[in-house]
C-alpha cells in the first residue's frame, strides 16, 4: 500500500512560517530560561552567549544577536535568501524572547537534573519547528544544515561536536556539576535532533 502521495509537496503559507517561527523561537528562548534558573549552559551560540552573559552581566539576548552576525554570510551564500531571511528573524525573536520571558514569567530555582532534561526537550523541539520551517537560530545551525544537504554528516551530530568545545571551556569557569548537567540537557536536545530532522520524513515544503 503507497501511503505518500507522489505530487510535489505543498509549501508552507506566509502564515504557517511565521507561526512556525514563532514557536520555535519562543520554545528555545523558554529552554534558555530553564537553563538561568538553574544556573546551567548549553552548546551551540545559545551556551557561548550565556557563558559570556553569567559572568560579564552582559544581556543574554544582545550577545546571542551580534554573536550570530558572521553565519549569515555562509547562509546566504551556501542556503539562500529566504533562508537567511527567515533564520534572521528567528534569531531576533528568541533574542527578544528571552530577555522578556522572565519579565512575564519568572521562574523560582530548578533542580539542575530538572533543568538539563526540560531544557534540552523544549530546545530541541523548538529547533525541529524551525528546521521544518526552513530556518535556524544561526551559528552552528547553519553549518549544521549545510554539511546535512551535502550528505557529509547529520545536523545533530555538528552540533554535538561544537558543544563538546563549548563545554570543555566553560569547565574553565564553571564547577564541574554544572558542566556535568548542561552537557547532559545538551545531549537530549541533539538526540531529539539527530533522531527526528530527517527530510524523507517530512512532507510540505517551506
Amino acid at each position: 500500500m503507497q501511503f505518500l502521495s507522489s505530487a510535489p509537496p505543498e509549501r508552507h503559507t506566509p502564515l504557517e512560517d511565521a507561526q512556525g517561527l514563532f514557536v520555535g523561537a519562543l520554545m528555545v528562548a523558554l529552554s534558555v530560561n530553564v537553563l538561568r534558573a538553574a544556573d546551567l549552559v548549553t552548546g551551540q551560540i545559545a551556551g557561548l552567549a550565556l557563558v559570556v552573559s553569567y559572568p560579564t552581566g552582559w544581556s543574554f539576548g544582545a550577545v546571542f544577536f551580534v554573536a550570530n552576525l558572521p553565519f549569515y554570510l555562509l547562509a546566504v551564500h551556501q542556503l539562500g535568501w529566504r533562508f537567511t531571511i527567515k533564520t534572521f528573524a528567528a534569531v531576533a525573536l528568541m533574542s527578544a524572547l528571552a530577555e522578556a520571558l522572565p519579565l512575564a514569567v519568572p521562574l523560582g530555582p530548578v533542580p539542575a537534573p530538572v533543568a538539563a532534561v526540560l531544557a534540552g526537550v523544549l530546545a530541541g523541539s523548538g529547533l525541529l519547528t524551525l528546521f521544518r520551517h526552513g530556518a535556524t537560530l544561526g551559528g552552528v545551525g547553519i553549518v549544521a544544515l549545510w554539511l546535512q544537504d551535502r550528505g557529509t554528516m547529520k545536523a545533530g551530530h555538528v552540533q554535538l561536536i561544537f558543544d563538546l568545545g563549548v563545554f570543555a571551556a566553560a569547565l574553565a569557569l564553571f564547577p564541574w556539576p554544572v558542566v556535568l548537567w548542561s552537557l547532559a540537557g545538551a545531549a537530549v536536545l541533539n538526540l531529539i535532533i539527530t533522531v527526528n530532522h530527517r527530510r524523507d520524513r517530512y512532507i510540505a515544503r517551506s
